[in-house]
């Protein structure tokens, strides 16, 4: 089984985990580590580093298929979400409407989301029923009423399973100094410390806590019940904050300094919810007291307290004047390079290269190293360089005005900024464009190759599981490979080794059934020196027999009656009990409901193998028998085929068979009919290489063979015994 934990790092979630790992489901986790830390998880499991309104999440449901979703992660500080309705609202309503949407998509068979006491606001009905009217008075509380819609609908909708917990104030390890529950953890890091606790209003404001490893289990119960709705999570046990604090100065042993202050605005006085429902529905209750809980936190507190801070490395942050001398740096070598334009232009007035402009090299070079923003600024100091060029030659600012070469210049130097610059910005924004698709793609092709690498180390895990698993699919499909035969005698022999090995026992027993189903006679049984299984039974002296023939069912020995075997099962060819295959002995550990439908699985591979033997039979009828349309005496091969799984039988199982010659040769199909009439339905009669009519007596004894032969002369049949019976 998997389940997918969202926020599965926070205090909260990483209970829930560690409680789903223990009861062997495979786990999985999507967290932001916006408040979660993975040194909370110190077990194996699969962990996103992701936000759960991120896109990447569709990729976790299509490689794992969960079956159960529980939905933790939240911003949870009802203080932030009124600082910021937008990420309250990121992370409560687009992140949930994701995890929805992709649970219906993909299967998910439960989704649990995670609401709040938030969302009934101020009121004074205590303890507060689900049904009461809603209040939310923060960002956080009405998001969390939302969410509850969200799961409603999604369930109309979509058909998909969900169901919403109401917490009340959760504490517990791990916890921080966030959230609703958070003043538990606050106040205990302070008496911890010495330090003066601080009490916004006089105390007496309730509150309903409830330890963490509570909301786990009612969590766990609730993946695979049949609840939906909206149900409250809680104690109904109202502790006022003086009261807290009373039960953590009894731990610490110490009287901490308390200062009280004016309560906050909008703080709710008394707040309890009812659980009777839960507590009805999910035949569930609080384990923890507030006495108990408080414990357990404060010993997991005071093992932190006593273990040496890791100090995270400060990251050094660009500074402010870095910053501002980045941004001023192309404009300083922008007028660096007009500078040596301008005094390269001086010098060249003096020469004999007087009239060469360089302002348009300047131009184009600065556009390419830089754009169209410092390749403008190139444009208006050329020009402003020009203008000052022509008034040094006795020209005034009039005159040029009616000059079109000034005109064509200027617009030469605009048209050269213009383009240039404007190449190599489109170029430069192509760039970009394209480096962040680039890391947008490694991104996702690093994250869709962690998540290959999973489902490869998955997919080796469970191959390996399916060669070493002792009942595993490989090793039933290897060992049953032994039924691959069209011989029945030969089936019957291998299905003792075949349930001897699968289902761990070593007392089987495969009885066969008469056309009339009034006897059973001992077709196969497990080697046991200490054990004697009886070589017929009688049908209607067994009740249980009588209901595997009729009724075609597994017979399940519940009674654990000593007469009767623990588990036995019909083996059904062409629509008809042929044979009943039982084990008598069984570990008591193994006897389970899995062990019985695996037990029922092999005996139903059985009966394939025999219905597709008899079908060959039935085709080979022309070369098994020396008259087909008869069917009453085998050929050479075939008889010496069965007897050969005979012998085999009996070295393996010690089942006794007899091998008698007859003497007779030649017989008329009237002497064969009443031969065939004298034998029992297990028994065979086959020719030999020299045309001798033998007979192979089943599950047989020397009594057995005297009593045929005076039955044969009372139908005037006489055997010439030339030859000794063979016996084993």
């Amino acid at each position: 089984m998997k389940v997918l934990i969202t926020g599965g790092y926070g205090f909260i979630g990483s209970t829930v985990a560690e409680r789903f790992h223990k009861e062997g489901y495979d786990v999985y986790i999507i967290d932001n580590m916006s408040s979660g830390s993975k040194k909370n998880i110190n077990f194996k499991h699969k962990g996103y580093v992701l936000s759960v309104e991120d896109t990447k999440c569709e990729e976790v449901f299509r490689s794992n298929r969960f079956d159960a979703v529980i939905h933790l992660a939240a911003q949870v500080s009802v203080s932030v979400s009124l600082k910021n309705p937008y990420q309250d609202a990121q992370s409560n309503v687009l992140g949930l409407s994701n995890m929805l949407s992709l649970s219906s998509r993909y299967g998910a068979r439960k989704f649990i989301f995670a609401s709040s006491a938030a969302v009934y606001g101020l009121t004074e009905e205590v303890p507060i029923l689900e049904t009461s009217p809603f209040g939310p008075i923060s960002p956080y509380g009405m998001n969390k009423m939302v969410g509850e819609t969200y799961c409603s609908n999604w369930k109309e909708m979509y058909g998909l399973d969900t169901l919403c917990f109401r917490f009340s104030n959760v504490y517990g390890p791990r916890q921080g100094n966030s959230g609703e529950g958070g003043v538990v953890s606050i106040f205990m890091k302070q008496i911890l410390e010495n330090q003066e606790i601080t009490v916004h209003g006089d105390g007496n404001q309730t509150r309903d806590f409830i330890y963490v490893e509570d909301i786990a289990d009612a969590l766990f119960r609730a993946s695979y019940s049949s609840l939906d709705g909206v149900y409250n999570l809680s104690t109904c046990q109202e502790n006022s904050i003086n009261d807290l604090i009373r039960e953590l100065q009894q731990l610490q042993g110490d009287a901490a300094l308390i200062k009280y202050v004016p309560s906050r605005e909008g703080d709710i006085y008394r707040s309890t919810l009812d659980n009777g429902r839960i507590m009805h529905a999910l035949d569930w209750a609080p384990k923890y007291t507030l006495q108990s809980g408080l414990r357990k936190m404060y010993t997991w507190a005071s093992e932190v307290k006593e273990t040496k801070p890791v100090v995270k490395p400060i990251e050094e942050k660009p500074s402010m004047i870095r910053q501002k001398l980045k941004t001023a740096l192309p404009y300083a070598e922008n007028l660096l390079a007009f500078s040596a334009v301008y005094g390269l232009n001086e010098i060249l007035e003096r020469s004999d290269y007087a009239g060469m402009d360089f302002k348009l090299v300047y131009i184009t070079i600065i556009g390419i190293l830089y754009g169209s923003r410092q390749s403008m600024l190139a444009v208006l100091l050329s020009i402003l360089l020009f203008i000052r060029q022509q008034t040094e030659n006795g020209r005034d600012i009039v005159s040029l005005l009616y000059d079109s070469t000034l005109f064509f210049q200027l617009a030469l130097y605009l048209f050269v900024g213009l383009v240039v610059g404007y190449s190599i910005e489109r170029r430069t924004n192509r760039l970009n464009n394209a480096e962040q698709q680039l890391q947008q793609a490694s991104d996702k092709y690093a994250f869709l190759y962690e998540v290959y690498e999973e489902t490869r180390s998955v997919k080796d895990e469970l191959h390996q599981q399916i060669i070493t698993t002792e009942d595993s699919f490989g090793k039933i499909h290897t060992v049953t490979r032994e039924l691959e035969s069209l011989e029945p005698e030969r089936i019957f022999l291998a299905a003792i080794g075949v349930l001897e090995k699968i289902m761990q026992t070593d007392q089987v027993t495969i009885y066969t059934v008469n056309k009339t189903k009034s006897y059973l006679r001992l077709a196969g049984c497990s080697a046991v020196d200490t054990l004697e299984f009886p070589r017929s039974l009688k049908a209607d002296q067994h009740e249980y027999l009588m209901s595997l023939l009729y009724d075609k069912q597994l017979y399940v020995n519940k009674e654990l009656n000593l007469e009767f075997p623990l588990l036995s099962a019909p083996v059904v060819s062409r629509g008809e009990v042929v044979a009943i295959v039982s084990l008598h002995a069984v570990e008591f550990y193994r006897f389970t409901l899995y062990y019985q439908n695996l037990f029922k699985t092999v005996v139903e591979l059985i009966s394939s193998s025999l219905s597709r033997a008899h079908t060959y039979i039935d085709a080979a009828a022309s070369q098994r028998y020396v008259d087909p349309e008869e069917g009453r005496v085998l050929q050479t091969e075939a008889f010496m085929e069965i007897l050969a799984s005979k012998q085999a039988a009996s070295e393996q199982f010690g089942v006794n068979y007899v091998l008698l010659p007859t003497g007779l040769k030649n017989v008329t199909s009237e002497i064969i009919e009443r031969i065939h009439g004298s034998l029992r339905e297990t028994d065979y009669l086959g020719m030999s290489a020299d045309g001798e009519l033998l007979m192979l007596l089943s599950n047989s004894t020397q009594s057995d063979v005297e009593h045929i032969v005076r039955r044969l002369r009372g139908q005037s049949v006489f055997l010439h015994l030339e030859e000794e019976p063979k016996y084993a």
